[in-house]
């Protein structure tokens, strides 16, 4: 049996899914689309059902490549039934997608989850009314507390068994006479073709084999009407009329809590200081957490390099091969992990508390008006978010954003925020050179200032891409500011590791692998006296020179494109004239090498900016490409960042010097 799983956003559709499927799962993509599906099994009194998580809609008027899925899904009937999960706190507004489903088919299970946060809130909602209103089961859950799943379960099997039928809901007024013109036309199949005819009349993109001039008279006649806008108001009221007669408020005032709390962290003069003070914290922790993980992490797998070393030399291997493999291949890869995974296990982790508490949503409203100067829209502050973690991440979400135009600048704008790959390098730098002891807090405070900066050249280069590239006004979207709920951090420490870091991390290892045997051959491979890295890094040395790098930091950059978390190493590697990547764990020691071979503070300056602005790491450019499916948008993601930060280190070496 197959099922959907649909529901607006924020309603715990994804709790359930997971309380249903367990570890039976698999994600991938929908048929020729970029958006993620998440599919899972379900066992129950001998069955076997495929469960379909759809992407979260508020309507099956679609605007977004996420709803397109959702609405395509309901509409094929290419199921057996469906899963419906409401908020008990919204039930009212969650009420218009389950009028717009029903009036498609009643092969439905109408779960009412979180009424924890309902009963906290002194909403009372009466199930058996609102069963007969709808002739739906109707299901009362605690997600989280698996409470209410095995009644989804059993509901689901006497729903199947069923005759399909439907929800009828009279047309608007003003389209009743354009609909029974069309009704006519369509196939005898269509169970409601009232509806169907009122979704032609919404769908620019029409396949079915109706009469097209009709269709295309009517719609002609009525193009001074907005249709969108009447469906919708026509399924509101209907959702209100039935959310009058079910829905119990004991307390009026329920969201009071909610209200006084956004009044200050959306505060056009405390929302910005909230959000900056929020970034500091969260960095403060990651830097804290990293010093102490990374430390035991590298320990740990570098303890395996001798052994595996002893092996391949008595497997009789060429020392080439050896040295490739160990002082290449595993090295990087050691590296890699060592550097990447602590802060991303702290860093996504927090982000995803962030985003369970409610919060994420706020920081978008409060950079909407920001981001629609710069002619984009507020929902590119959340893939800007999600960048901190991984810009292939920031760049997969953004999905959410409705606008074609506006998803491109988020894309090619979504590398500006450093990754976590960068933050080592950037600490470090900080550490060393801007700050006078080793203090985490001031070390956090210089980081936070950096990202600010890139947030601004964010702007600026979106402001500039709305005037050239993609010319366009900013389109108006819809954002649920959802309730602020206490976070389950156990569940969200889980989720964030394996659908986040794991996966994130996975992609980073693959990329890096093949970088550690070309860093190898780079720089062990002679031409005369030198080797190919002292030949290539001498060649980039008198540009580097201009923008206030040197030549070993600039082929660094270029040769950890798979991952940025080994320019440091590569860059200890140039200076000692070493054929292998080594680590240098006192940053007194380190620096001492760096101020030997010509650093200043202007270097560590530039050398940072560079780090925040230049081309993105090969896995976010394979993402990229996947995303846009254009090579002109990938290669123009790279141009764009590199461009900008060659322009701001020169801008930046030419003011030192006039300064100092």
């Amino acid at each position: 049996m197959k099922i959907g799983l649909i529901g607006n956003p924020n309603v715990g559709k994804s709790t359930i899914f997971n309380a249903l499927t367990g570890m039976h799962q698999h994600t991938g993509n929908w048929p020729g689309k970029t958006v993620a599906k998440a599919s899972g099994v379900k066992k129950y009194k001998g069955v076997s059902y495929i469960i379909e998580d759809l992407p979260g809609t508020y309507s099956l008027l679609a605007h977004s490549k996420e709803e397109e899925v959702t609405r395509d899904f309901v509409y094929s009937n290419d199921y057996d039934g469906l899963i419906i999960v409401c908020d008990a706190t919204t039930l009212e507004r969650n009420l218009n997608l389950v009028i717009q489903v029903l009036q498609i088919t009643n092969k439905v299970v109408l779960c009412i989850n979180l009424l924890d946060e309902a009963k906290k809130k002194k909403i009372e909602i009466d199930f058996k009314a609102l069963e007969k209103l709808l002739n739906v089961p109707v299901v009362p859950a605690i997600a989280r507390s698996s409470k209410g799943i095995d009644d989804i379960m059993e509901s689901l099997t006497q729903v199947l068994k069923r005759e399909n039928s439907y929800y009828y809901l009279k047309p608007p007024k003003k389209l009743q006479e354009s609909v029974s013109l069309l009704e006519p036309l369509l196939a005898s199949n269509i169970l409601n073709k009232t509806n169907y005819a009122l979704n032609l009349l919404t769908t620019k993109n029409v396949t079915d084999d109706i009469n097209m001039k009709i269709l295309k008279d009517i719609k002609k006649d009525l193009k001074n009407i907005d249709i969108k806008a009447l469906v919708t108001e026509n399924v509101v009221n209907e959702a209100s009329r039935i959310a009058d007669k079910v829905i119990i408020y004991h307390n009026k005032d329920y969201q009071k809590k909610d209200r006084i709390i956004d009044k200050i962290v959306t505060n056009k003069y405390f929302s910005i200081p909230i959000m900056l003070i929020m970034l500091l914290f969260v960095f403060w922790l990651t830097i804290v957490g990293t010093n102490y993980f990374s430390e035991i992490l590298y320990d740990f797998l570098f303890s395996f390099e001798k052994p595996l070393l002893n092996f391949l030399e008595f497997c009789h291997l060429p020392a080439v091969i050896v040295d490739m493999f160990v002082y290449g291949l595993f090295r990087v890869l050691a590296w890699v992990i060592a550097v990447m995974l602590p802060p991303m296990a702290i860093f996504f982790p927090l982000f995803t508390l962030l985003e369970d508490l409610g919060y994420l949503p706020r920081i978008a409203f409060c950079l909407d008006k920001a981001f629609k100067k710069c002619a984009s829209c507020g929902k590119q502050a959340l893939t800007m978010a999600m960048g901190f973690g991984c810009n292939a991440v920031g760049v997969t979400g953004a999905r959410i954003i409705d606008s074609p135009r506006e998803r491109l600048m988020a894309i090619l704008t979504n590398v500006f925020v450093p990754c976590n790959g960068r933050f080592p390098l950037i600490i470090s730098m900080i550490t060393m050179f801007l700050i006078v002891s080793n203090n985490n807090l001031l070390s956090a405070l210089l980081l936070t200032l950096f990202i600010v900066l890139g947030v601004f050249v964010t702007f600026v280069i979106t402001k500039i891409l709305s005037k050239t590239l993609l010319k366009g006004v900013p389109s108006s979207f819809t954002l649920e500011l959802p309730s602020y709920r206490r976070p389950q951090v156990g569940k969200v420490i889980v989720r964030s590791l394996f659908d986040r870091t794991i996966f994130v991390l996975k992609r980073a290892i693959c990329a890096s692998a093949p970088a550690g045997i070309v860093i190898w051959l780079m720089a062990n491979v002679q031409i005369g006296s030198n080797s190919l890295l002292a030949i290539c890094s001498g060649g980039l040395d008198p540009f580097a020179r201009l923008i206030g790098l040197d030549g070993v930091i600039l082929m660094a950059f270029i040769l950890a494109f798979p991952a940025n978390e080994i320019v440091i190493p590569i860059i200890i590697m140039g200076y000692m004239s070493l054929g292998y990547l080594t680590d240098i764990d006192n940053l007194a020691v380190l620096k001492d090498l760096f101020v030997q071979n010509g650093w200043t503070n202007l270097t560590a300056i530039c050398t940072i900016i560079f780090s925040l602005m230049h081309w993105p790491c090969l896995t976010t450019v394979l993402t990229i490409k996947k995303e846009t499916g254009s090579l002109k948008w990938t290669l123009l993601s790279i141009i764009i960042p590199t461009i900008t930060g060659i322009l701001l280190c020169f801008l930046t070496t030419l003011v030192y010097n006039l300064l100092f």
